[in-house]
């Protein structure tokens, strides 16, 4: 009797452990990205108004490819002087609002098309669907490069050349979630009810798609921001002496083997800052999904 007791107990202790980890897991599955975002946002936005940091641009030529950890200069500087880590912080706030932007411009457009193809249904349906199809069959990345080329570089252009080609993919998902909740026993009674369309769609589906629409724009942050670094490491995001990531890759690619950390630093951030939406995201995701 006490050998099966005290089998019973272990057993009991085990999972009290297992239960314990698994709740510990979940906590750092979100802690962790979240923490990361805190710290680099934080950093970008409070550091230069909080901090000493010296101005991005307009650096002294004479202080030129100072290393990491120089007076006056934490990541040392660049060719033409000026603060590696300054321009770090400015560049993230660049990045930061180009994916803020753009996701917010496709979720707003996106999802209001989208939500209102499938609630309608029909011929507007088809025709909504029909034009996103037609841009989603379109490369986007080459078409990005046009329309960036055709606009000029600037921080405004790169956000409605982006977003422009984000809508198609917010239109879908809201679409997709739109036809499912239309099956709803809750929909169903709002329509016997005598509910308003538009009433419907602002109080019992906008609700319901956003979550999912959150969680498709913390996943495409962490593209905006990759493929906004890759317009400006082109020549057609944001446009020199204004930092951006992308802009600091390019800059510091032509003195690779001299200078690395040039290319070093603003790579670093902009991996970590796409793995923690990324990471945001895939939560998210798997939580409102009811794992």
């Amino acid at each position: 009797m006490a050998i099966v007791e005290a089998s019973a107990s272990s057993a009991l202790l085990a999972e009290t452990g297992q239960s314990r980890l698994r709740g510990w897991l979940r906590y750092l599955e979100l802690a962790f990205p979240v923490g990361l975002l805190v710290v680099i946002i934080g950093g970008c936005f409070l550091w230069p108004v909080i901090g000493s940091v010296p101005d991005p641009v307009g650096g002294n030529v004479l202080e030129s490819n100072l290393p990491a950890f120089s007076e006056g200069h934490l990541l040392g500087t660049d060719p033409n002087g000026n603060d590696v880590w300054s321009r770090i912080l400015y560049g993230g706030r660049s990045s930061l609002v180009v994916g803020v932007a753009v996701n917010v411009l496709g979720l707003l457009v996106g999802g209001t098309l989208g939500a209102v193809s499938a609630h309608v249904g029909g011929v507007l349906d088809a025709i909504i669907m029909r034009v996103l199809d037609v841009l989603i069959a379109f490369p986007s990345l080459v078409l990005t490069l046009a329309v960036a080329q055709s606009l000029g570089p600037s921080q405004t252009n790169t956000i409605f050349a982006l977003a422009f080609f984000s809508v198609p993919a917010f239109a879908r998902v809201a679409r997709a979630a739109t036809l499912r909740l239309r099956e709803q026993p809750f929909m169903t009674a709002a329509r016997l009810s005598g509910t308003s369309g538009w009433r419907m769609l602002f109080r019992h589906i906008a609700p319901n798609i956003i979550p999912q629409l959150v969680t498709f724009a913390m996943l495409g942050m962490g593209i905006i921001i990759v493929i906004e670094g890759a317009l400006s490491f082109l020549g057609l995001g944001i446009p020199p002496p204004a930092p951006s990531w992308g802009n600091m890759i390019s800059q510091g690619q032509q003195a690779l083997s001299a200078t690395p950390m040039l290319v070093v630093w603003p790579s670093v951030v902009l991996f970590l800052t796409v793995l923690a939406f990324n990471l945001l995201g895939e939560t998210l995701r798997a939580r409102w999904s009811g794992r």
